[in-house]
């Protein structure tokens, strides 16, 4: 409740029913004592459950009876500070309504002003440097406030009442224009130029909330190409901020979900389908949109010539996002010509939230910038526990009390610039919350750097937990599913790679669990994959695999020599991996279509394949070889329809959907537990094809499931802390 204008807001309410006493906050939460008669008590009740601040959520209250005080009057007192006690650490949030009319208003103090904020919005979480949340305790205890700012602070009936970020044009922060050697121009002047350097093709790198964004306009299709060239980003999809949501209508089909995510506080990127294909998406049919969410960002639309700008983060492919003035100096020289610069410090990084809808909701793909670090209820009491993730799309989570606190989306964990941001801000977090973990849950794989810093913390208990059974474990967890009280769960676990408890890769999981353990009942069948990791990025490799595996001679785009070493490969297995990847099945079907032989990003093919599917409703045979789905005719009859790509992917991604809801029923029939094992939990990175996840879904309730996707925490590995999270808790209470 802290940083949303809580206490200025019950200030208010208690003048409202004339009630005396004070509110305060602690390290514990929000405190209040309230004395006056049962009538205007009553009347606070209600209107404070019914009607909270908007970014207020309010999750418990207690309430105690005390003998009368005295009081005088209504104060906010200053904030106390409880050792080990929990507090929740606001995020960063979009622009309000009443802070945009003011900016655009020429007779206020504040119009145009780059900075302005309220106690409704403006940034939180990524300036807040220690809690409480107090001004002394962010980046802008640099900037004293003026006496105007000051009143406004200090006043209850004022909107900025304990807005700890109030600023102003005379005490605030501000804005500057440089070049590779020297500042330009400050102020609006800089920002005007900025306009102009976009509309010219220039890059420009811009200091937002949680770091830099590199820009362009989105439709010079010359800039674009340059700044992948720089960013060295081939075909991966960019990010396009729009003017409004009347911009986003004419290059994406929006439903009514998501204009309200777009529209919503926390401005996500959000994914829909595209109106036309361009060089922002290479191949694909959607496109990836926000709106602004800061006051510069709505600077720099007003009364340009463009309505649309690619927004990416800025840094080199694989590297963390640049967040400070000096860093940027030294990172993104070659990347952009110009740097918009301001002179608030960004405590701690945050990259810009994705979200995809389905069924009507929010399906976080990339949970940051908006949304962390608000907690995970986790519906029952937690050790004080920490998990560190995965490689990829790492994200670390710390639980305390009944909150899974998830950080924001640090980045795939391969190179150790990106570990350096996970320590820092995991020494932000474990601050932040009080938290002193007691034990650390790790992957189970030995070569991921996460996995090599929670084996190498000290006093600590190390608990190793399998990488598919912690997906399906988020899952549960996001939804609240009590495996003690209803019994186990199918959990449905379908990504690109995972270390399996037989050494092997898996990746393509039927289970029956809760959070304490697991049975594998069914895999996807194992296939050698030559060279491991080189398989992820020359998809040929897997198609070829699979080809073989199934009897078939495939033609593949690629040199004669090529093949003739990796079909030696595969033929005396050396160097090679087995596999049950649902993943690397993907890009074996794009492949033998002719899709794509070679993926410049993660899960680049299958994506394309997504992309590329028709209507069809056809479905291809599969077989089952024990507890192994065998896809081997799969293959053969998909081969046979490569003439036709866009069928044969629609036919693929049916039959999967179709296996999915058989090996549940299978499941079913063979537990014992008859309709009492009815819960399918759906969670991996393939769970990002929301075509599958359409199909499947489908195919299971008409099968008689209940079917639990994800949508607080992403399926991908963004969200596999959590579920290490409560299978550890699981595993410390025996």
């Amino acid at each position: 409740m802290q940083g949303v204008g809580f206490r200025p807001w019950i200030h208010q309410l208690a003048a409202r029913h004339g009630l005396a006493g004070f509110v305060l906050n602690s390290t514990a939460g929000v405190v209040m004592e309230l004395e006056g008669t049962e009538e205007a008590l009553a009347g606070f009740h209600l209107d404070f459950t019914e009607h909270p601040p908007p970014l207020a959520a309010v999750e418990s209250v207690t309430e105690e009876t005390l003998p009368d005080a005295g009081y005088k009057g209504f104060a906010i007192r200053e904030s106390s500070s409880e050792p080990d006690a929990f507090v929740l650490v606001p995020p960063d949030v979009g622009t309000c309504a009443e802070c945009f009319a003011e900016f655009r208003d020429a007779a206020n103090r504040r119009a145009g002003y780059p900075f302005t904020n309220c106690t409704h919005c403006g940034p939180r979480y990524t300036i807040i440097r220690d809690v409480p949340y107090d001004r002394a305790f962010t980046t802008m205890a640099e900037f004293p406030m003026c006496p105007a700012c000051q009143a406004e602070y200090e006043d209850p009936s004022s909107r900025r009442f304990h807005a700890e970020p109030n600023a102003c044009p005379e005490c605030g922060p501000h804005v500057e224009l440089w070049d590779q050697r020297q500042r330009l121009q400050a102020g609006g002047d800089a920002v005007a130029a900025t306009q102009r350097l976009l509309e010219q093709g220039h890059i420009v790198a811009i200091k937002g909330l949680g770091g830099f964004h590199l820009a362009c306009l989105a439709d010079d299709d010359a800039a674009v190409r340059l700044l992948r060239e720089r960013k060295r980003r081939s075909d991966k999809p960019f990010a396009v901020m729009v003017r409004d949501v009347e911009a986003a209508e004419t290059r994406g089909v929006l439903g009514d979900e998501d204009r309200a995510a777009l529209a919503s506080p926390r401005r996500p990127i959000v994914i829909v389908p595209a109106r036309r294909v361009s060089a922002i998406a290479p191949g694909l049919h959607w496109i990836g949109m926000m709106l602004p969410y800061t006051p510069l960002h709505h600077l720099l639309f007003a009364g340009a010539a463009y309505e649309a700008l690619v927004m990416t983060s800025g840094n080199l492919s694989e590297e963390p996002i640049a967040s400070g003035n000096e860093e940027v100096a030294a990172r993104l020289h070659p990347l952009a010509s110009h740097f918009l610069l301001h002179n608030r410090q960004i405590q701690t990084r945050a990259d810009d939230s994705v979200v995809r809808t389905f069924e009507g909701r929010e399906r976080v793909m990339r949970r940051s910038r908006g949304y962390a670090p608000t907690p995970v209820d986790l519906g029952r009491g937690c050790g004080q526990l920490l998990a560190v993730g995965g490689e990829l799309k790492n994200a670390f989570c710390l639980t305390k009390d009944h909150y899974a606190v998830l950080s924001q989306h640090i980045g795939d964990l391969e190179n150790l610039e990106t570990l350096r941001v996970f320590e820092e801000t995991l020494e932000h977090m474990k601050r932040f919350f009080r938290i002193a973990p007691v034990a650390v849950a790790h992957d189970l794989h030995p070569g991921y750097l996460s996995t090599r810093f929670a084996v190498g913390m000290e006093g600590v208990r190390k608990i190793g937990v399998q990488h598919h059974h912690a997906h399906i474990a988020a899952c549960m967890a996001e939804n609240h599913l009590d495996t003690n009280r209803q019994g186990p769960v199918i959990g449905v676990a379908l990504d690109g790679t995972g270390y399996g408890t037989d050494g092997k890769i898996w990746g393509g999981e039927f289970l029956v669990c809760d959070y304490a353990g697991f049975e594998r009942a069914y895999h996807f069948r194992y296939v050698p994959l030559a060279g491991g990791d080189a398989a992820v990025k020359e998809v040929w490799r897997s198609g070829l695999a699979y080809a073989r595996d199934a009897g078939l001679e495939v033609p593949f785009a690629v040199t004669p020599e090529a093949m003739a070493v990796v079909d030696r490969m595969i033929g005396s297995r050396i160097n090679t991996v087995d596999t049950s990847s649902c993943g690397r099945l993907f890009d074996a079907v794009a492949a033998i279509l002719g899709v794509r032989m070679k993926a410049n990003y993660e899960g680049q093919a299958a994506m394309e394949l997504e992309a590329l599917a028709n209507d069809d409703a056809g479905v291809y045979r599969f077989d089952y070889d024990g507890g192994e789905l065998d896809f081997r005719e799969t293959i053969r009859s998909l081969a046979g329809n490569a003439a036709d790509p866009a069928t044969a992917a629609a036919r693929f991604h049916n039959t999967l959907a179709r296996a999915i809801a058989e090996t549940c029923l299978r499941i079913r029939a063979a537990s014992g537990l008859g309709q009492g094992l009815r819960r399918v939990c759906l969670s991996g990175g393939v769970f990002q094809n929301i075509l599958l996840l359409k199909k499947a879904a489908h195919a299971l309730r008409a099968a008689g499931f209940e079917i639990y996707p994800h949508s607080l925490v992403p399926p991908n590995d963004g969200g596999l802390a959590l579920g290490q999270a409560v299978i550890a808790d699981a595993a410390l209470r025996g």
